[in-house]
């Protein structure tokens, strides 16, 4: 049991006219834990940031992997313009969390700490999406050209009818699907129970007299 549940318990045991949880005592305690929150919150987008770098630029130390990317029919164009944007997102995100938490370390104010959470809820609910969408079109896009560097692959597609190519953009839908799905639960796990914690905080500050 954390210090907030203990100090509600405190007041919900004192006479009945002191019952009422008062907004001087829980909101220093809702401030401390909501700004601990996105504080980690913080520090888990860098890892990630760390983590997607090691992922992008691991593989180019490998010259077989190298030879691969420049023998496929992929624009490097559009391949470094979703690396960029990708790492720009990332960055961008970084900067809002970072700016969440030194906002709601300084309020002294429940009402403005109420819109800090907010805004900070919005923040990882846009970042979510967008990684979920570009995970979706990631995922059809290398599917495409696979379709196109891959000889056996391409032999394979010749020779399947109309019924047969329909079966093979299923089967590709149903991948890319559970590919994003997986990439959802990764952030519902890395993301979901801090937000629930904040969320909990946020129903808090509302039923003080603010």
């Amino acid at each position: 049991m954390d210090e907030l549940e203990l100090l509600k318990k405190h007041w919900q045991a004192k006479m009945p006219e002191e019952k009422q949880l008062k907004s001087q005592d829980l909101y220093p305690m809702l401030l401390k834990k909501s700004s601990s929150i996105v504080k980690t919150l913080f520090y888990i987008s860098i890892a990630e940031l760390v983590f997607w770098i090691a992922i992008t630029f691991l593989p180019k130390l490998s010259s077989a992997y190298n030879a691969q990317v420049e023998n496929s029919t992929i624009n490097p164009i559009l391949l470094t313009s979703l690396t960029v944007l990708s790492f720009a997102v990332i960055i961008l995100f970084i900067y809002l969390l970072y700016k969440a938490y030194k906002s709601i370390s300084v309020t002294d104010n429940a009402k403005k700490l109420m819109e800090s959470i907010i805004n900070t809820r919005k923040v990882i609910k846009y970042y979510v999406g967008y990684n979920l969408i570009m995970a979706f079109i990631s995922m059809l896009l290398g599917s495409y050209y696979a379709t196109k560097t891959d000889p056996k692959f391409g032999e394979l597609m010749t020779k399947l009818d109309t019924g047969g190519k329909i079966g093979v953009a299923v089967a590709v839908l149903v991948l890319t699907l559970v590919f994003v799905g997986i990439i959802w639960l990764f952030y519902k796990l890395l993301y979901g129970i801090l937000m629930k914690r904040l969320n909990r905080n946020y129903k808090e500050l509302k039923k003080l007299d603010v």
